[in-house]
């Protein structure tokens, strides 16, 4: 498992990620409204027991800033209490989407809706934090907490110590986003933890009375659920519930891995096995009654960038984190909670990444709006509802690119013509209505539908066409042409062309006109492969006798006496 290792490169890596993880696995908890101890719980079950587990190599795991914001509003509904229950429950249904191989199914999705989901988790994250990062408390959904933000503004202002916690946060902020920019090797210690020890010193000085970091037993916040948590099970709001953070859960940690994978250039990930390793760690996590967890990019980045080449980095940062919270719990009682809210503003900025959607606007609109209409939807409802509104419209928009199809429709003389190319579904239905309609009355006797050019005609329609053409078809007076290539089935009513005699020119059983008097006839030859079936309405049209009537009988195109052929010179290059 370790075959490979530098164990010095190994043991500094696991380090580096342990300083990174101690103060976000604190964040994330308070964030979700749950005691810090449980956040420290599951990164260190993230450490010892996912770490330990195969499926990715080098990507760590632990409690995310992406679900704070569920886990809260799930607190806040069910109590923390059932938390073990709902996190148990995503953490088994993991286990089975792993074992039943659908592990990959997480990377068939559009780019815009995970970049969206992101952004939408990081928005509301931003916002949210805001509230602590000022020693106060958000009002609840994303739009309370947008709304009431002029209102914090102004208590903070109102309130010194409230103003101090404020500039601790903002501090933490500024600092997480320019200490790489810092010359020499201090840079490549993490922002976070100079964040944290910043403000450790700062709000140890007098006067200063900021709130800082509660932190108890860790072996006490152990919450296992009981029948009574069990017996929830029956509410379809937990069901809900289980299944939305198992989705989330699943998706950000396999996106998470693909993210990973690109950093490296060593084992690649196993996204099945991966995922049965985020069930166990969740299945252990909800037996305690911890926080759900997931892979977590600042994290798996800080360990490939500290040269980190095995598991055995991640699995060493986990039995750290249970060092340090078993033997130096007091230490974590004096870190500011500002400061660690600074330290997840500047996580849920990352996740915004507010520069992604102007490059997206530039490569693909489509992709753009589908991106928008994400990050809308996850910060006005919640985050399942947003991202499936988000999957929603990224279907419709490949729907819709799938369904290019041309329809025109043409009034000349005394005929009427329809032409239809690309792919026909039903979402082009409505504008090929509308040309049939148009040429239906249009008053005139001869309507061709040329559907040469159509590469799929689906069920919707087809049946549209048949219509049609057999309403028409029924109109004295009216003749009707329906001209369709072979891979099309032709409609039941037209299934068999009309016998081709002996003397039958190729060209005009293809569908092209034929050379004249001088074309060979050639008794042997039929249809082709690539030949293009005409299937036209063989009754006369009474009382019209067309100059091409002529060309039918005198030169043996196939078709029985009295079909009238159209002007082929008359409608141009529009047959193929």
């Amino acid at each position: 498992m370790f075959a490979g290792a530098n164990l010095g490169t190994e043991i500094g890596a696991s380090l580096v990620v342990f300083l990174v993880a101690l103060p976000l696995c604190i964040g994330v908890a308070v964030a979700s409204g749950a005691p810090a101890e449980l956040g420290i719980i599951t990164g260190v079950i993230g450490g010892l027991v996912v770490g330990m587990t195969p499926g990715s190599t080098l990507q760590v795991s632990g409690p995310a800033a992406g679900l704070a914001a569920l886990v809260a509003e799930t607190v806040e509904a069910q109590g923390i209490a059932m938390l073990g229950v709902i996190v148990l429950g995503a953490g088994i249904l993991q286990i089975v989407l792993g074992l039943i191989r659908l592990g990959r199914m997480f990377q068939a999705t559009s780019v815009a809706v995970v970049q969206g989901m992101l952004a939408g988790i990081g928005l509301p994250l931003m916002v949210s934090q805001a509230y602590p990062l000022a020693d106060n408390k958000a009002p609840g959904t994303p739009i309370e907490n947008m709304l009431a933000s002029p209102g914090l503004i102004a208590d903070t202002l109102a309130n010194p110590q409230a103003a101090i916690a404020a500039g601790l946060g903002i501090a933490t902020v500024v600092l997480s986003f320019v200490w790489k920019k810092v010359p020499g090797p201090v840079k490549k210690i993490p922002a976070a933890l100079v964040a944290v020890g910043l403000g450790i010193v700062i709000a140890a000085l007098p006067g200063v009375e900021v709130k800082t970091l509660q932190v108890g037993n860790l072996l006490a916040a152990i919450q296992v659920p009981g029948p009574e948590q069990f017996a929830g099970l029956a509410d379809p709001a937990i069901l809900t519930a289980i299944v939305t953070f198992t989705v989330i859960a699943s998706a950000e940690s396999l996106f998470t891995a693909a993210a990973v994978d690109r950093m490296h250039d060593g084992k690649r990930t196993q996204y099945n096995s991966e995922l049965i390793a985020q069930g166990a760690g969740n299945t252990l996590c909800g037996l305690l009654g911890s926080l759900p967890m997931t892979a977590v990019v600042a994290r798996s980045s800080a360990n490939v960038q500290s040269g980190a080449k095995t598991r055995l980095s991640r699995t060493l940062h986990g039995l750290w984190l249970l060092a340090f919270a078993l033997l130096l719990p007091s230490v974590l009682a004096l870190i500011p909670i500002s400061v660690l809210a600074g330290v997840l503003v500047h996580s849920g900025w990352k996740l915004l990444a507010p520069e992604q959607f102007p490059k997206m606007w530039h490569e693909d609109r489509g992709e753009f709006f589908v991106m928008t209409a994400t990050t809308l939807a996850i910060v006005a409802t919640a985050l399942l509802e947003g991202v499936l509104i988000g999957l929603a419209a990224g279907i419709v928009l490949a729907a819709l690119r799938m369904s290019q199809t041309s329809v025109e429709h043409v009034v000349e003389g005394d005929s009427a013509k329809v032409v239809m190319k690309g792919n026909a579904t039903f979402l082009r239905l409505p504008k090929l209505i509308d040309a049939l309609e148009a040429v239906g009355a249009s008053g005139k006797g001869r309507i061709r539908l040329d559907l040469m050019g159509v590469t799929h005609l689906d069920h919707a329609c087809r049946n549209q066409v048949e219509e049609f053409v057999a309403q028409k078809r029924a109109t004295p007076g009216v003749r009707v042409e329906l001209l369709m290539p072979n891979e099309l089935n032709a409609p039941k009513a037209a299934k068999e062309p009309a016998p081709r005699p002996d003397a039958a020119v190729p060209g005009a059983w293809s569908g092209e006109p034929s050379a004249g008097p001088e074309a060979p006839a050639d008794p042997s030859a039929g249809p082709g492969p690539t030949a293009e079936w005409y299937y036209l309405d063989p009754r006369p049209l009474d009382g019209h006798q067309d100059d091409h009537h002529a060309y039918g009988a005198d030169y043996g195109t196939g078709y029985p006496e009295g079909v009238d052929l159209f002007d082929d010179h008359r409608w141009g290059g529009t047959r193929r």
